[in-house]
């Protein structure tokens, strides 16, 4: 049967909703999403949390519509109402998910501020080119419901309801961390996670009601990485290397995955967007390892390293060896293609992923890092010999920081990147960042043979914001796409 019928064909999670409807939101297959309309707003998450700037953080509206006259601008700023929030992750309240309910409605950002716990309900629909507040979800509330601070990542689900992965305690400790419920409307019902089910620490999530799953990853205890990255911190046990498998829907853990020193600080995770498929990936950020996990004949999970991304040898840094350090990942919604980022090295990938165990490289792309020509960190190659990258330059503009957050059209042919990771990281890896800004660059990429090129004209420069240079993080279509939705 064809990947399309599969796709088609797929029923409901048990909320009575049905893919084949094509009356909600998004789209009834992956296959479908790809022949959607071309994006041509992305809003982006921006701070001023941890730059020294008493500024709020703001959601930007990008022009990303290569017609308009306002193309590779911030055309609307979004303020919060207060500030340090550490705007972050986003997410919407409806997505493909709800597909076949005609109630269901993509309306609202889900605005998670790590660090200050809120949560902000934000109105794309009135007016998506200026998006408005809708609702404040308070930090208190949360912690006296539900012990849960420190909100990151956001689902939406088929029943209408939310979830958000919660990193922490009020106090910054990882135990008790899990996952955070709300109705509708934004309103606190309860912790998704069972009672004496807590994940080891926090993250990312993703599901697959087919397979009544879903795994989590670890970041580590919010009171050590929100000051900034200590490697002393991983051998006190203070970040994670584990996979938290639980039943879906009802939130009861059934595995813990040690992926050991092949996993330290794993993060992004994704499941292959098929959601017949019972296999997806995972990025380790320290070991710099993209894992695949995949589901066994007893219904247990099993996980295998596929790519090594090696340290490179350096002079003049902290450490000996620096790692490529990948942040973030993405999946093709085809499933034909992954990329991924190696935030310190500075390069973008793009592996062909038709055999899930066997990825194969078909597109690479240096756009900063610290090891790019002008930097004072080389790397040494085997022969004793140092070396650095060349890293273009766009409209004139040199490229700071590494790749970071990337966001993929629908159609898989733009992939877009930040570069700021989490601001206190920011400072010390980059500090350059805290002066200069962040940037949105465009890369195109052929999906026939494979390959990586920079759009020359596309560059979005958050070094010259009104108050001042701003850090740019997660990106978001207002149609959706590959990292926000999830088929059922």
């Amino acid at each position: 049967m064809a990947t399309e019928t599969v796709l088609a064909t797929a029923v409901s999670n048990g909320g009575g909703s049905k893919i084949c409807c094509k009356s909600g939101p998004g789209y009834a297959t992956p296959l479908a999403a790809m022949a959607g309309p071309r994006e041509k707003l992305i809003y982006v998450t921006a701070l001023y949390s941890g730059t020294g700037r008493d500024k709020p953080d703001y959601l930007a509206t990008v022009d990303v519509d290569p017609s308009s006259p306002t193309y590779s601008s911030v055309i609307h700023r979004l303020k919060m109402p207060y500030v340090g929030d550490e705007l972050h992750h986003t997410g919407w309240n409806s997505c493909s998910s709800c597909h076949g309910d005609a109630s269901a409605d993509r309306r609202y950002l889900v605005l998670p501020g790590l660090i200050s716990g809120r949560i902000y309900a934000i109105d794309t629909k009135t007016d998506p080119k200026a998006p408005s507040l809708y609702k404040v979800v308070e930090p208190k509330e949360i912690a006296e419901k539900t012990g849960l601070a420190f909100p990151h990542t956001s689902h939406c689900l088929a029943s209408g309801d939310m979830l958000v992965s919660c990193l922490g305690d009020r106090e910054g400790n990882a135990k008790g961390n899990g996952f955070l419920l709300l109705d509708s409307d934004f309103n606190v019902k309860s912790r998704w996670d069972k009672p004496g089910n807590s994940p080891l620490f926090g993250y990312d999530f993703w599901y697959q009601p087919r397979f009544k799953t879903m795994i989590s990853t670890s970041w580590g205890a919010p009171k050590a990485f929100s000051k900034g990255f200590d490697l002393q911190h991983v051998a006190d046990g203070l970040y994670g290397s584990h996979l938290h498998v639980y039943s879906w829907p009802e939130g009861e853990m059934k595995q813990v995955i040690d992926l050991g020193n092949t996993g330290l600080l794993p993060l992004e995770i994704r499941f292959l967007h098929d959601p017949s498929k019972d296999t997806g990936y995972v990025g380790s950020a320290l070991s710099s390892n993209m894992i695949r996990f995949f589901k066994n004949s007893d219904d247990t999970w099993s996980h295998e390293v596929v790519i090594s991304v090696k340290p490179l040898k350096v002079e003049n840094w902290i450490l000996p060896e620096m790692p490529g350090l990948i942040t973030d990942f993405l999946i093709s919604l085809d499933d034909r293609f992954f990329y991924f980022v190696n935030w310190l090295h500075g390069d973008v990938r793009q592996y062909n992923i038709e055999d899930p165990k066997n990825p194969v490289l078909t597109g690479q792309i240096w756009v900063g890092g610290l090891l790019q020509k002008g930097s004072p960190y080389k790397a040494v190659g085997e022969d004793g010999n140092t070396y650095q990258f060349d890293v273009p330059q766009i409209k004139g503009n040199s490229l700071r920081g590494g790749p970071q957050m990337i966001q993929l059209s629908l159609d898989g042919k733009r992939l877009y990147a930040t570069n700021s990771l989490f601001s206190a990281w920011d400072r010390q890896f980059y500090p350059e960042m805290m002066e200069k800004g962040s940037h949105i660059i465009q890369i195109d990429v052929d999906t026939d043979k494979g390959g990586l090129t920079i759009n020359p004209d596309f560059f979005v420069d958050f070094g010259d914001e009104p108050d001042g240079p701003a850090l740019a993080h997660e990106m978001r279509y207002p149609g959706g796409d590959c990292t926000s939705d999830i088929w059922i």
